[in-house]
């Protein structure tokens, strides 16, 4: 596997990069946006890490640039463990995000388990009643409207459409889309479901399509 570590701080570069070779996968380095994102389009990685501070521009505006052109799994790095990073990280399209400092072991599981999930991301339609998730066009459809989604909530969904009617253990959701369970990551698995509702909105047909259940997780509700 083919690594993609774009951070500014030469000595992290460094200690990332030796944790992931250690680990046996290639790395390929960068230390800004533009270098990044040539480095991505000649080494064409199986997965992306982006630091959010990068010069040139932002770990925000390369993984956009990354998105438009693949759909390879995106890691963002930041300083910083607030919201507004996380929900902006999940609308441009990245996958997880690791907030520093972090463990190099931490960070090897991470980048496994994105790479697993991306190996064995299911390619045919899920549907439940009038709803389907399309994961090789990544389509989510909600009766008669269609929505564009990204790789990371077309995984979700596949999840949650195949259990339509039963509600889904947030532990499970963590370990099943993200290969990892903790307290934080939580935060990201309700951003992904807010991001979801939003972008559903008030479809025709949808009404109350992606419930929380109490104490357990989440359900999609099978619509006629």
């Amino acid at each position: 596997m083919k690594i993609l570590v774009v951070d500014d701080d030469p000595d992290l570069r460094s200690v990332t990069a030796f944790a992931l070779q250690q680990a046996g996968m290639l790395v390929v380095q960068a230390d800004a946006t533009a270098s990044g994102l040539a480095a991505f389009r000649n080494a064409a990685p199986d997965l992306a890490i982006l630091d959010i501070n990068l010069p040139g521009g932002s770990g925000f505006d390369l993984c956009e640039a990354l998105r438009r052109e693949s759909a390879l799994p995106i890691l963002m790095l930041t300083v910083r463990n607030e919201e507004a990073d996380l929900v902006r990280a999940l609308e441009l399209g990245a996958d997880d995000y690791l907030t520093k400092p972090y463990s190099p072991r931490t960070l090897v599981a991470r980048v496994k388990a994105l790479l697993r999930r991306a190996g064995t991301a299911a390619p045919q339609i899920i549907a439940a009643g009038s709803i389907r998730i399309d994961p090789s066009t990544l389509e989510l459809h909600v009766g008669t409207t269609t929505h564009r989604v990204t790789p990371l909530e077309s995984r979700l969904l596949q999840l949650l459409i195949g259990e339509a009617g039963r509600p889904v253990s947030a532990e499970r959701l963590l370990s099943q889309v993200w290969g990892h369970r903790g307290g934080g990551d939580r935060q990201l698995l309700k951003q992904l479901v807010h991001r979801l509702r939003l972008k559903v909105g008030n479809s025709p047909g949808a009404g109350d399509w992606l419930e929380t259940v109490a104490n357990i997780g989440y359900r999609v509700r099978v619509q006629p």
